[in-house]
């Protein structure tokens, strides 16, 4: 075969080990090498027939101009010198057709830069400088996390006296022992899902998110409540997409029943908690089961969960926002207290452990509702909305 001139001026003679097997396998075969190179050698590779140039007619590369005459010359001299040779040979001396077909790849040594070895040897340049790339990113990578073990190492000796460490096991035990003793004696929340049928799939991914983070959050509370999610399917879109959210939603140390929270619970011990109440919420009686209306309403129906506690004859409360925070004004003029459940748990949590509602409230409702606490509008500085002007107190 003799070079050919091609658009990208590429000549290659490295092939694939499928490529080769097919050159073999057909001159083994056929004993004619030309039709064997023909067969195993595409026109990509920037190689033709020498038979083909002659004719004019090259059908690998009808597109293609001839190199100059010396160049074909000295390759079809070489190719004819081994033909000669591999005519003399029988069926018996594949071996030497082998040795005639092995790609030597020459590596030009740079000043100061060793000979690659092993596999890299048979590398180009640019595979070899990719793969040096990518050894400088590992090692960085590798770097990076022995200075992150280190510096928590020394954190750990620091607070060792403070907050001594324990291993990851022992933690979830001593998690899991908490939210089963609250089981016996803590605090109930109950979370109504029975409203569940009227959201949309966007309402019900939120309601799973809030799930999660109020779970993840009385896991790591001092003092936990006993959660049940009440009037909850295992069939409902709503538990698949908890699935889906959540993992290991399945083995959440929790309560899950299909039955209703006026059936499940006597009427007495009840309080639902609504902003729409006219009472406000003083303090958690261990007698008592909280409830909370998982619903996620994008188009603010007002009064559902009021409505609903009082068709049952259930006691109401709302968190005392108004009580213990005033209004500020802010970009939108926005004002709420309606809070998600999983912020509203916050609230309870933190009043639970510490028994102080500034602190709890502070806690659970962001300054995006547009409320901050008494004594930071008293001391001239609130700190959830510093830039923010006060409304006037009429």
């Amino acid at each position: 075969m003799v070079r050919c001139q091609n658009e990208k001026n590429y000549h290659s003679e490295i092939l694939a080990i499928n490529q080769v097997f097919d050159i073999l396998s057909t001159y083994f075969e056929t004993q004619n090498w030309p039709e064997a190179l023909k067969k195993g050698v595409s026109s990509r590779k920037g190689y033709v027939l020498q038979n083909s140039v002659d004719d004019g007619q090259p059908k690998e590369l009808q597109k293609d101009w001839k190199l100059e005459g010396s160049v074909q010359k000295t390759d079809s001299h070489v190719l004819q010198e081994q033909e000669v040779i591999l005519e003399d040979t029988g069926e018996d001396s594949i071996s030497e057709s082998f040795r005639l077909l092995q790609i030597n790849v020459e590596c030009e040594r740079r000043e100061g830069e060793t000979l690659p070895t092993g596999s890299a040897m048979w590398c180009s340049k640019n595979v070899q400088r990719k793969h040096r790339h990518w050894e400088k990113i590992v090692a960085a990578k590798k770097n990076k996390r022995k200075q992150e073990k280190d510096r928590r190492k020394a954190n750990c000796v620091e607070n060792s006296c403070i907050c001594p460490q324990h291993s990851k096991r022992f933690l979830r035990s001593l998690t899991k022992d908490r939210l089963l003793e609250a089981k016996h004696s803590g605090p109930r929340l109950c979370i109504d899902l029975s409203m569940t049928h009227h959201m949309s799939k966007k309402e019900l991914s939120r309601l799973a998110g809030q799930i999660r983070r109020l779970y993840d959050s009385n896991k790591k509370a001092n003092r936990p409540f006993w959660i049940y999610l009440t009037g909850f399917t295992t069939d409902s879109p709503l538990y698949e997409e908890c699935l889906r959210m959540n993992d290991g939603f399945s083995s959440y140390l929790l309560d899950i029943t299909e039955e209703d929270c006026f059936s499940l619970f006597p009427l007495e011990t009840l309080v639902y908690l609504t902003p729409d109440s006219e009472h406000a919420f003083e303090d958690i009686d261990l007698n008592k089961v909280y409830i909370l209306g998982g619903l996620v309403d994008e188009s603010i129906q007002k009064k559902v969960t009021f409505q609903k506690a009082r068709e049952h004859s259930v006691n109401t409360a709302h968190l005392p926002i108004q009580e213990y925070m005033v209004r500020c004004q802010n970009e939108k003029n926005y004002h709420s207290e309606i809070l998600a459940i999983n912020q509203v748990f916050d609230i309870l949590s933190t009043y639970f452990e510490t028994q102080n509602w500034p602190e709890a409230l502070k806690k659970g409702v962001s300054s995006r509702k547009g409320y901050v606490l008494q004594n930071s509008v008293d001391d001239g500085q609130p700190k959830e909305l510093q830039k923010a002007k006060l409304l006037e107190v009429s």
